[in-house]
């Protein structure tokens, strides 16, 4: 009797001991990747993509000790639901209905409209659907994040996904560059300009950056668009969990009953709760910066699993796809801002 009030906690110091040496790699990894965007011109790149790249660099060059695993694995699931869940307080009502009633729905269109044809090509290619799903997922919401969301509320898997978030930092960032490009031929006002540019290009800072090139106003619709489409990402992605189990969306024919994503649950309460109460920026901004971190683990982790072997068996139709879907959702959401701003 006497031993059994010290058993549990010493079991429970194992237990974190083991997962000690995983964690510390991926954010070791997340904390290098941080460290590297002071580097000219890497700064162009998220941390959340940077930690994908090393630790796939490391799992294929390397090797990670099997020590690690069991961190890593912490790293792919709690950590990674938690950092979504974080990401709610970024988010408002009032942010998303600052594009007006017919901007707002052009950016669901295009959403949905992408999704679609993501899905459609993508069968026309010989794309494996839970492959062609998670590209869909990324280049019509927010990029890597939309896509490891969808990932686990749809049971993906990890090839897939780093696959999927190749192709959408690939392509976002050729529109990064593109839109300001285009936006001399095309001419249009600030607003049409950013809310195009936040509509369309892939992830967060890639949307941003492009949009401020047209200057403040351009970039603060920019931001509101794509934070808009962020919003959007809870429900579609709680939507395609539930198709991925009847339809066999999320592999190969096979009808799998994912998990229920009750972390995207918890981001839309924060993101409720934010509209509801406006979360002071002191709070939301620290905030946020740890949900990125926690998120570039989770990346670390998803690299630390992934065999560049495996990926290049897929061949080159799935970036074809991707190149594809991303010159869709960009004509798809210029013809909506030609109608409707």
């Amino acid at each position: 009797m006497s031993d059994a009030p010290v058993a549990l906690p010493l079991r429970r110091s194992g237990a974190l001991a083991g997962l000690a040496p995983g964690l510390a790699l991926t954010g070791g990894v997340a904390a290098l990747s941080y460290a590297l965007r002071l580097i000219p011109g890497v700064s162009l790149l998220s941390p959340m993509i940077l930690s994908v790249i090393l630790g796939v660099a490391i799992h294929n060059f390397v090797g990670a000790p099997p020590a690690a695993r069991p961190g890593v694995d912490v790293s792919m699931r709690p950590i990674l639901r938690l950092s979504i869940v974080l990401l709610g307080l970024q988010i408002t009502a009032g942010q998303a209905a600052a594009i007006g009633a017919p901007g707002l729905l052009g950016v669901a269109a295009a959403l949905v409209a992408t999704l679609a044809f993501t899905l459609l090509a993508g069968r026309a290619l010989g794309v494996p659907r839970g492959l062609a799903l998670l590209i869909g997922v990324g280049t019509a919401i927010c990029g890597a994040s939309a896509v490891i969301a969808a990932k686990t509320a749809t049971a993906g898997k990890d090839e897939d996904a780093a696959y999927a978030i190749a192709c959408v930092t690939l392509f976002g960032a050729m529109a990064m560059f593109g839109y300001p490009l285009a936006e001399g031929v095309l001419h249009l006002a600030p607003r049409a300009y950013g809310v195009w540019a936040g509509a369309s290009i892939h992830e967060v800072a890639q949307a941003v950056a492009a949009a401020f090139q047209d200057g403040g106003e351009a970039g603060e619709f920019g931001a509101i668009a794509k934070l808009a489409r962020v919003a959007m990402m809870a429900p579609v992605v709680i939507a395609l969990g539930g198709a991925s189990a009847r339809l066999g969306l999320a592999g190969d024919g096979e009808r799998l009953r994912p998990p229920f994503p009750w972390f995207l649950i918890g981001f839309l309460a924060l993101a409720a709760f934010n509209s509801l109460v406006a979360v002071p920026r002191d709070i939301a901004a620290p905030v946020g910066a740890v949900a990125t971190f926690l998120l570039s683990m989770a990346m670390a982790a998803m690299g630390l699993h992934t065999d560049l072997g495996r990926l290049s068996a897929r061949g080159l139709r799935p970036i074809a796809l991707g190149l594809i879907a991303s010159l869709f959702i960009s004509g798809f959401s210029l013809l909506v801002v030609r109608l409707i701003l």
